[in-house]
Protein backbone atom coordinates (compact mmCIF):
# COMPACT_ATOMS: atom_id res chain seq x y z
CA UNK A 1 0.00 0.00 0.00
CA UNK A 2 1.25 3.51 -0.81
CA UNK A 3 0.15 7.14 -0.52
CA UNK A 4 -0.55 9.27 -3.59
CA UNK A 5 0.42 12.86 -2.81
CA UNK A 6 -2.16 15.21 -4.37
CA UNK A 7 -0.40 18.47 -3.48
CA UNK A 8 0.72 20.74 -6.32
CA UNK A 9 4.09 22.47 -6.29
CA UNK A 10 4.36 21.53 -2.64
CA UNK A 11 1.03 23.14 -1.73
CA UNK A 12 -2.24 21.37 -0.81
CA UNK A 13 -5.11 21.64 -3.30
CA UNK A 14 -8.44 22.69 -1.74
CA UNK A 15 -10.47 23.03 -4.94
CA UNK A 16 -13.19 20.39 -4.63
CA UNK A 17 -13.81 20.30 -8.38
CA UNK A 18 -10.21 19.18 -8.92
CA UNK A 19 -9.98 16.89 -5.91
CA UNK A 20 -13.20 15.02 -6.67
CA UNK A 21 -12.02 14.28 -10.21
CA UNK A 22 -8.69 12.77 -9.19
CA UNK A 23 -10.07 9.26 -8.77
CA UNK A 24 -11.16 9.20 -12.43
CA UNK A 25 -7.63 10.05 -13.54
CA UNK A 26 -6.02 7.61 -11.12
CA UNK A 27 -8.09 4.56 -12.08
CA UNK A 28 -8.52 5.30 -15.78
CA UNK A 29 -5.21 6.86 -16.82
CA UNK A 30 -2.34 6.72 -14.33
CA UNK A 31 -3.31 3.25 -13.08
CA UNK A 32 -0.52 2.64 -10.58
CA UNK A 33 -0.55 -1.10 -9.89
CA UNK A 34 -1.56 -2.05 -6.35
CA UNK A 35 -3.32 -0.28 -3.50
CA UNK A 36 -2.93 3.49 -3.34
CA UNK A 37 -4.55 6.01 -1.01
CA UNK A 38 -5.32 9.70 -1.45
CA UNK A 39 -6.39 12.00 1.37
CA UNK A 40 -7.33 15.66 1.05
CA UNK A 41 -9.40 18.58 2.38
CA UNK A 42 -11.82 20.73 0.35
CA UNK A 43 -12.95 24.31 0.45
CA UNK A 44 -16.76 24.70 0.98
CA UNK A 45 -18.61 22.58 -1.58
CA UNK A 46 -21.60 20.30 -1.95
CA UNK A 47 -20.66 16.97 -3.50
CA UNK A 48 -23.48 15.08 -5.20
CA UNK A 49 -23.57 11.50 -6.43
CA UNK A 50 -23.22 10.50 -10.08
CA UNK A 51 -26.95 9.74 -10.51
CA UNK A 52 -28.44 12.55 -8.42
CA UNK A 53 -30.57 15.48 -9.57
CA UNK A 54 -28.76 18.59 -8.31
CA UNK A 55 -31.93 20.66 -8.51
CA UNK A 56 -33.72 18.33 -6.09
CA UNK A 57 -30.89 17.66 -3.65
CA UNK A 58 -29.46 21.04 -2.64
CA UNK A 59 -30.38 24.66 -1.98
CA UNK A 60 -28.82 26.23 -5.06
CA UNK A 61 -29.79 29.78 -4.10
CA UNK A 62 -28.03 29.46 -0.74
CA UNK A 63 -24.97 28.01 -2.45
CA UNK A 64 -24.71 30.87 -4.92
CA UNK A 65 -25.13 33.46 -2.16
CA UNK A 66 -22.36 31.91 -0.04
CA UNK A 67 -19.97 30.99 -2.90
CA UNK A 68 -20.23 27.25 -2.26
CA UNK A 69 -19.19 25.01 -5.16
CA UNK A 70 -21.45 22.31 -6.57
CA UNK A 71 -19.39 19.28 -7.60
CA UNK A 72 -20.56 15.96 -9.03
CA UNK A 73 -18.38 12.98 -8.14
CA UNK A 74 -17.77 10.01 -10.40
CA UNK A 75 -19.40 7.49 -8.02
CA UNK A 76 -22.91 6.97 -6.68
CA UNK A 77 -24.11 7.89 -3.21
CA UNK A 78 -25.81 10.91 -1.73
CA UNK A 79 -25.20 14.64 -1.38
CA UNK A 80 -22.75 15.81 1.29
CA UNK A 81 -21.39 19.17 2.37
CA UNK A 82 -17.61 19.66 2.59
CA UNK A 83 -15.59 22.41 4.19
CA UNK A 84 -12.14 22.53 5.73
CA UNK A 85 -13.51 20.64 8.72
CA UNK A 86 -13.80 17.49 6.57
CA UNK A 87 -11.24 14.92 5.51
CA UNK A 88 -11.77 12.93 2.33
CA UNK A 89 -10.01 9.61 1.77
CA UNK A 90 -10.06 7.31 -1.26
CA UNK A 91 -8.51 3.92 -1.82
CA UNK A 92 -7.25 3.62 -5.40
CA UNK A 93 -6.99 -0.07 -6.23
CA UNK A 94 -5.64 -1.32 -9.56
CA UNK A 95 -5.31 -5.00 -10.42
CA UNK A 96 -7.46 -6.78 -7.83
CA UNK A 97 -11.11 -5.73 -7.60
CA UNK A 98 -12.28 -8.38 -5.12
CA UNK A 99 -12.92 -5.65 -2.54
CA UNK A 100 -15.35 -3.70 -4.72
CA UNK A 101 -18.66 -3.06 -2.87
CA UNK A 102 -17.07 -4.06 0.46
CA UNK A 103 -17.64 -0.89 2.47
CA UNK A 104 -16.76 -2.60 5.72
CA UNK A 105 -13.28 -3.30 4.40
CA UNK A 106 -12.58 0.33 3.52
CA UNK A 107 -14.14 1.71 6.70
CA UNK A 108 -12.41 -0.57 9.20
CA UNK A 109 -8.97 1.16 9.09
CA UNK A 110 -10.65 4.47 9.98
CA UNK A 111 -12.65 2.89 12.78
CA UNK A 112 -9.53 1.16 14.12
CA UNK A 113 -7.72 4.52 14.23
CA UNK A 114 -10.60 6.01 16.23
CA UNK A 115 -10.65 3.05 18.61
CA UNK A 116 -6.98 3.67 19.38
CA UNK A 117 -7.91 7.24 20.31
CA UNK A 118 -10.40 5.84 22.82
CA UNK A 119 -13.51 6.34 20.69
CA UNK A 120 -14.84 2.83 21.16
CA UNK A 121 -18.36 3.69 19.90
CA UNK A 122 -17.04 4.15 16.35
CA UNK A 123 -18.32 1.52 13.89
CA UNK A 124 -19.02 0.71 10.26
CA UNK A 125 -22.78 0.36 9.94
CA UNK A 126 -25.57 -0.04 7.41
CA UNK A 127 -24.91 0.08 3.70
CA UNK A 128 -22.04 2.55 3.54
CA UNK A 129 -21.82 4.63 6.74
CA UNK A 130 -19.50 5.00 9.71
CA UNK A 131 -20.99 6.22 12.98
CA UNK A 132 -20.17 7.12 16.58
CA UNK A 133 -22.78 6.32 19.20
CA UNK A 134 -25.38 5.89 16.47
CA UNK A 135 -24.61 9.18 14.71
CA UNK A 136 -23.11 9.25 11.24
CA UNK A 137 -19.70 10.82 10.76
CA UNK A 138 -18.85 9.33 7.36
CA UNK A 139 -20.56 8.28 4.15
CA UNK A 140 -18.65 6.11 1.70
CA UNK A 141 -18.85 5.61 -2.07
CA UNK A 142 -17.22 3.50 -4.80
CA UNK A 143 -16.68 3.57 -8.54
CA UNK A 144 -15.27 0.78 -10.72
CA UNK A 145 -13.71 0.63 -14.17
CA UNK A 146 -12.00 -2.25 -15.94
CA UNK A 147 -9.79 -3.93 -13.31
CA UNK A 148 -9.61 -0.94 -10.97
CA UNK A 149 -11.80 0.89 -8.49
CA UNK A 150 -11.83 3.90 -6.19
CA UNK A 151 -13.45 3.55 -2.76
CA UNK A 152 -13.54 6.07 0.02
CA UNK A 153 -15.55 8.61 1.90
CA UNK A 154 -15.88 11.84 3.82
CA UNK A 155 -14.94 12.06 7.50
CA UNK A 156 -16.83 14.81 9.29
CA UNK A 157 -14.23 16.10 11.74
CA UNK A 158 -15.14 19.72 12.52
CA UNK A 159 -17.84 20.56 9.98
CA UNK A 160 -19.96 23.74 10.14
CA UNK A 161 -23.29 21.98 10.69
CA UNK A 162 -25.31 25.20 10.39
CA UNK A 163 -24.17 25.65 6.80
CA UNK A 164 -24.68 21.95 6.05
CA UNK A 165 -28.24 22.11 7.30
CA UNK A 166 -29.03 25.13 5.12
CA UNK A 167 -27.44 23.86 1.95
CA UNK A 168 -28.58 20.23 1.88
CA UNK A 169 -32.14 19.37 0.91
CA UNK A 170 -32.36 15.67 1.76
CA UNK A 171 -34.90 13.31 0.27
CA UNK A 172 -37.88 13.29 2.64
CA UNK A 173 -38.70 9.65 1.97
CA UNK A 174 -35.18 8.59 2.93
CA UNK A 175 -35.25 10.56 6.17
CA UNK A 176 -38.66 9.23 7.11
CA UNK A 177 -37.62 5.65 6.36
CA UNK A 178 -34.84 6.00 8.92
CA UNK A 179 -36.97 7.78 11.51
CA UNK A 180 -34.95 11.01 11.24
CA UNK A 181 -36.44 14.50 11.20
CA UNK A 182 -33.51 16.73 10.27
CA UNK A 183 -30.07 16.74 8.71
CA UNK A 184 -28.50 17.75 12.00
CA UNK A 185 -29.99 14.78 13.87
CA UNK A 186 -28.16 12.21 11.77
CA UNK A 187 -24.65 13.73 11.61
CA UNK A 188 -21.92 14.25 14.20
CA UNK A 189 -18.42 15.68 14.16
CA UNK A 190 -15.59 13.44 15.32
CA UNK A 191 -13.72 16.20 17.18
CA UNK A 192 -15.99 16.38 20.27
CA UNK A 193 -15.24 12.69 20.93
CA UNK A 194 -11.47 13.15 20.96
CA UNK A 195 -9.66 12.92 24.33
CA UNK A 196 -9.07 16.32 25.89
CA UNK A 197 -5.36 16.33 25.01
CA UNK A 198 -6.28 16.21 21.29
CA UNK A 199 -9.01 18.85 21.33
CA UNK A 200 -6.65 21.39 19.78
CA UNK A 201 -6.16 19.22 16.69
CA UNK A 202 -6.92 20.84 13.34
CA UNK A 203 -8.35 18.86 10.42
CA UNK A 204 -4.79 18.64 9.04
CA UNK A 205 -3.54 17.21 12.36
CA UNK A 206 -6.29 14.60 12.35
CA UNK A 207 -5.62 13.72 8.70
CA UNK A 208 -1.95 13.15 9.46
CA UNK A 209 -2.83 10.98 12.46
CA UNK A 210 -5.10 8.80 10.29
CA UNK A 211 -2.44 8.40 7.61
CA UNK A 212 0.26 7.44 10.11
CA UNK A 213 -2.09 4.96 11.80
CA UNK A 214 -3.18 3.37 8.51
CA UNK A 215 0.42 2.96 7.30
CA UNK A 216 1.86 2.06 10.70
CA UNK A 217 4.48 4.81 10.77
CA UNK A 218 5.37 7.66 13.12
CA UNK A 219 5.62 10.43 10.50
CA UNK A 220 3.84 11.09 7.21
CA UNK A 221 7.27 11.47 5.61
CA UNK A 222 7.90 7.76 6.29
CA UNK A 223 4.96 6.63 4.14
CA UNK A 224 5.81 5.16 0.70
CA UNK A 225 4.53 7.91 -1.62
CA UNK A 226 3.93 8.65 -5.29
CA UNK A 227 3.95 12.40 -6.00
CA UNK A 228 1.78 13.64 -8.87
CA UNK A 229 4.05 15.03 -11.60
CA UNK A 230 3.70 18.04 -13.91
CA UNK A 231 2.63 15.62 -16.63
CA UNK A 232 -0.08 14.18 -14.34
CA UNK A 233 -1.35 17.69 -13.58
CA UNK A 234 -1.41 18.63 -17.27
CA UNK A 235 -3.81 15.75 -17.95
CA UNK A 236 -5.89 16.54 -14.85
CA UNK A 237 -6.18 20.18 -15.97
CA UNK A 238 -7.26 19.12 -19.46
CA UNK A 239 -9.97 16.85 -18.02
CA UNK A 240 -11.19 19.72 -15.85
CA UNK A 241 -11.65 21.95 -18.87
CA UNK A 242 -13.29 19.25 -20.99
CA UNK A 243 -15.59 17.72 -18.37
CA UNK A 244 -15.25 17.99 -14.61
CA UNK A 245 -15.36 21.79 -14.32
CA UNK A 246 -18.28 22.18 -16.75
CA UNK A 247 -21.81 23.12 -15.76
CA UNK A 248 -23.13 20.24 -17.86
CA UNK A 249 -21.26 17.69 -15.73
CA UNK A 250 -21.83 19.20 -12.30
CA UNK A 251 -25.40 20.46 -12.61
CA UNK A 252 -26.75 18.18 -15.30
CA UNK A 253 -30.20 18.93 -16.64
CA UNK A 254 -33.38 19.07 -14.60
CA UNK A 255 -35.95 17.35 -16.84
CA UNK A 256 -38.86 18.99 -15.02
CA UNK A 257 -41.25 16.21 -16.06
CA UNK A 258 -44.75 16.26 -14.57
CA UNK A 259 -44.48 13.18 -12.33
CA UNK A 260 -41.89 12.64 -9.60
CA UNK A 261 -41.81 9.57 -7.36
CA UNK A 262 -39.14 8.49 -4.90
CA UNK A 263 -38.56 5.67 -2.45
CA UNK A 264 -35.70 4.59 -0.20
CA UNK A 265 -34.88 0.93 -0.80
CA UNK A 266 -32.15 -1.12 0.88
CA UNK A 267 -29.80 -0.21 -1.99
CA UNK A 268 -30.50 3.51 -1.58
CA UNK A 269 -32.98 6.06 -2.86
CA UNK A 270 -34.44 5.53 -6.34
CA UNK A 271 -36.42 8.35 -7.97
CA UNK A 272 -38.27 8.52 -11.28
CA UNK A 273 -39.16 11.78 -13.04
CA UNK A 274 -41.45 11.10 -16.00
CA UNK A 275 -44.23 12.22 -18.32
CA UNK A 276 -47.26 10.24 -19.43
CA UNK A 277 -48.74 11.03 -22.85
CA UNK A 278 -51.75 9.19 -24.31
CA UNK A 279 -51.54 6.78 -21.35
CA UNK A 280 -47.96 5.80 -22.18
CA UNK A 281 -44.64 6.78 -20.58
CA UNK A 282 -43.24 9.34 -23.04
CA UNK A 283 -40.13 10.53 -21.14
CA UNK A 284 -38.47 9.18 -18.01
CA UNK A 285 -35.29 9.80 -16.03
CA UNK A 286 -33.86 7.83 -13.09
CA UNK A 287 -32.12 9.58 -10.19
CA UNK A 288 -30.86 8.38 -6.82
CA UNK A 289 -27.99 7.71 -4.46
CA UNK A 290 -27.64 4.05 -5.42
CA UNK A 291 -24.33 2.51 -6.53
CA UNK A 292 -24.03 0.76 -9.86
CA UNK A 293 -21.26 -0.09 -12.30
CA UNK A 294 -23.90 -0.36 -15.05
CA UNK A 295 -25.96 2.09 -17.07
CA UNK A 296 -29.35 3.21 -15.68
CA UNK A 297 -30.24 4.73 -19.06
CA UNK A 298 -30.82 1.15 -20.30
CA UNK A 299 -33.78 1.01 -17.92
CA UNK A 300 -35.04 4.42 -19.03
CA UNK A 301 -35.01 3.37 -22.70
CA UNK A 302 -36.91 0.17 -21.87
CA UNK A 303 -39.72 2.17 -20.27
CA UNK A 304 -40.30 4.79 -22.98
CA UNK A 305 -43.49 3.98 -24.90
CA UNK A 306 -44.71 1.47 -22.30
CA UNK A 307 -48.42 1.74 -21.30
CA UNK A 308 -48.81 3.42 -17.94
CA UNK A 309 -50.15 0.46 -15.99
CA UNK A 310 -48.58 -1.86 -13.44
CA UNK A 311 -48.46 -5.04 -15.52
CA UNK A 312 -46.98 -3.39 -18.61
CA UNK A 313 -44.29 -1.59 -16.58
CA UNK A 314 -43.44 -4.75 -14.65
CA UNK A 315 -43.17 -6.70 -17.90
CA UNK A 316 -40.85 -4.07 -19.45
CA UNK A 317 -38.62 -3.99 -16.39
CA UNK A 318 -38.44 -7.80 -16.33
CA UNK A 319 -36.67 -7.71 -19.68
CA UNK A 320 -33.87 -5.49 -18.36
CA UNK A 321 -30.91 -6.43 -16.16
CA UNK A 322 -31.99 -4.40 -13.12
CA UNK A 323 -29.32 -5.84 -10.81
CA UNK A 324 -26.40 -4.74 -12.98
CA UNK A 325 -27.80 -1.46 -14.33
CA UNK A 326 -29.32 -0.19 -11.08
CA UNK A 327 -28.91 -2.48 -8.07
CA UNK A 328 -30.88 -5.45 -6.74
CA UNK A 329 -34.47 -4.20 -6.37
CA UNK A 330 -37.62 -6.30 -6.98
CA UNK A 331 -39.15 -5.45 -10.35
CA UNK A 332 -42.61 -5.36 -8.81
CA UNK A 333 -41.48 -2.71 -6.32
CA UNK A 334 -40.08 -0.49 -9.07
CA UNK A 335 -43.28 -0.84 -11.07
CA UNK A 336 -45.34 0.01 -7.98
CA UNK A 337 -43.18 3.09 -7.38
CA UNK A 338 -43.70 4.37 -10.92
CA UNK A 339 -47.45 3.78 -10.51
CA UNK A 340 -47.33 5.66 -7.17
CA UNK A 341 -48.76 2.69 -5.28
CA UNK A 342 -45.65 1.61 -3.34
Amino acid sequence: MFLIDTSRNGQPVYNAMINQSLDAYLINDLRLEGHGLICYINDPAVIIGLHQNAYAEVNLNYMRKHNIQLVRRTSGGGAVYHDRGNIIFENIVVGNTDGFRNFKQIGEPIVAALHDLGIQEAEVRGRNDMAIAGKKFSGMAMVKTKNAYAAGGTIVFDLDNDVAQHVLTPDIGKLESKGIKSVDARITNVKPYLPEKYQNWTSEDFKNYLLCHIFGVDKVEDIPTYHLTDQDWAIIDARQEAKFATKHWNFGQNPGYANYVSHHFKIGTVSFNFNVTDRKISEIKIFGDFFTAGDPSVIEKALVGVPYNFDAIKDALSKVDIDNNLSPVPVADLAALIMKIL
